[in-house]
């Protein structure tokens, strides 16, 4: 019975390690800090053209908006796309992303999409920073 103990002390301190050790190594945090997130950010469109967003109102995907899992409606912010240097602001109408959560931190429309020149690729690393 000791043995056994010990053995699960063992294992349980090499996985707390394994985990600090791999939790130091993603990357970039997706938390807001200072008002400012980094992560991927994907765009959508013709689907959902015309139907309701989240905060009530009719999804428009030429309008310059976004979906954001946390930060409430009618929220400003800035996205800057990291791999060309274009940003575009968006206002947060729409909730989401829901693929992909733990990469994904914004749905854009299409056209703010557009004007980061990520249509093609569909998902690019991003800078966002809260404005108002």
């Amino acid at each position: 019975m000791p043995m056994r103990c010990a053995k699960l002390r063992r294992s349980l301190a090499v996985l707390l390690m394994l985990s600090v050790a791999l939790g130091c190594c993603t990357g970039r945090s997706h938390k807001i800090k200072k008002g400012v997130q980094y992560g991927y950010a994907s765009w959508y469109g013709g689907k959902f053209h015309g139907r309701k967003t989240a905060n009530g109102e009719t999804y428009d995907m030429f309008a310059m908006t976004a979906a954001h899992r946390t930060l409430p409606f009618e929220t400003w912010v800035r996205v800057t796309n990291l791999e060309n240097g274009r940003s575009v602001m968006v206002r947060i109408n729409d909730r989401g992303p829901f693929k992909d959560k733990k990469k994904r931190i914004i749905d854009l429309s299409l056209g703010a999409a557009k004007e980061l020149d990520m249509l093609e690729a569909g998902v690019v690393e991003v800078r966002l920073e809260i404005l108002k």
